[in-house]
């Protein structure tokens, strides 16, 4: 992206569309709907302020289910869209000291955030992929519920109220039912696809990676071949170690940085348990930790960022796992 594009920031709500254009240093605003509508009036706007629609970049934070339609609108209308981890807007108003909020000021501060940093543009996750992300996301909630219904089950039980704990035995063994269908419509999904279905017979290999943590990380990562390297889709995840030491009077023990998708760390806990069990290339790696005093649950997250290397190494080599594989080249 040329870095003189014209920045353009969004502050996107569930109703609205708060625009901010920067033209010769000025802030433009306008606010529109957030639906297809308003993606036209939008870039309608645009042109009438002498903006080449090919040469913009439109800049919006990552708001969940609220930012993606708006990004792929967007892009259908031909603009160049980058969706921004709110984490580096928060940080760019504290180093400018913005003291007020609301949706036209952060709508600006978006806009000079892309003017300055220029963030690379956002590569749209495939219709594939988006479906079964959102077929994980429904089986996460079925199983919340269905635990949450298990422990209302258990205190009416406790509580001699028999009959309401029938009904929330009813509904257990209903979400139960649910929860088989799902796991039924991802592995279909997944075997209709042959990306997805390359990609997951790869993952498999691993020891300790199973269907679900496979369904969530071809779901929430996509094709993980579009990082670089694997340092930087552990970072992505958010499992890379994070330092914390300065000078003579900071030591701060190295923990996991957790800026990443939850979801993904979630399903990678307890493959990682799992291989530091069973997986011989991690099994000796978990037992010099110990070895070494690190605590256990230090020990899992580092065997965590260990599993994604290998992922990352299996998926963009397409050779599956191998246990006696040269040192240093499956991990790297």
């Amino acid at each position: 992206m040329d870095k003189e594009a014209t920045a353009i920031g969004i502050d996107v709500g569930k109703l609205k569309l708060h625009g901010a254009l920067i033209i010769e240093g000025k802030i433009r605003s306008k606010s529109m709907a957030n639906s297809s509508t308003g993606y036209q009036e939008l870039t309608d706007w645009m042109t009438r302020q002498n903006v080449e629609l090919d040469s913009c970049l439109v800049c919006m934070e990552s708001t969940g289910v609220y930012s993606e339609p708006v990004a792929l609108g967007l892009q259908a209308l031909g603009l160049t869209v980058s969706i921004v981890n709110p984490a580096r807007i928060k940080g760019f108003a504290q180093s400018e000291l913005v003291r007020n909020k609301n949706d036209g000021i952060d709508a600006a501060l978006i806009a000079r955030y892309c003017e300055k940093m220029h963030p690379q543009p956002w590569k749209a996750p495939t219709p594939e992929q988006r479906r079964l992300r959102s077929w994980c996301d429904r089986l996460k909630a079925l199983k919340d519920m269905r635990l949450q219904e298990e422990n209302r089950e258990e205190a009416c039980t406790v509580a001699a109220n028999l009959e309401l704990a029938e009904h929330l035995r009813q509904h257990v063994e209903w979400l139960k039912v649910q929860i088989k269908q799902v796991e039924r419509e991802i592995e279909d999904h997944i075997a209709c696809h042959p990306q997805l279905k390359r990609d997951s017979d790869l993952l498999a290999s691993i020891p300790g990676i199973g269907k679900a943590t496979i369904a969530v990380m071809l779901g929430h990562v996509g094709d993980m071949q579009r990082f670089h390297s694997a340092k930087a889709l552990a970072a992505h995840l958010g499992v890379s170690p994070r330092q914390r030491t300065s000078g003579t009077s900071i030591r701060g023990r190295t923990s996991m940085c957790r800026t990443g998708n939850r979801a993904t760390r979630s399903a990678l806990y307890m493959p990682a348990v799992v291989a530091s069990r069973h997986n011989p290339a991690l099994r000796n790696f978990a037992e010099r930790l110990h070895a070494n005093g690190l605590p256990k649950k230090a020990v899992i997250g580092a065997v965590m960022r260990k599993l994604v290397h290998l992922m990352f190494a299996v998926v963009r080599s397409g050779i599956a796992f191998q246990p006696d594989y040269p040192r240093g080249r499956q991990m790297s």
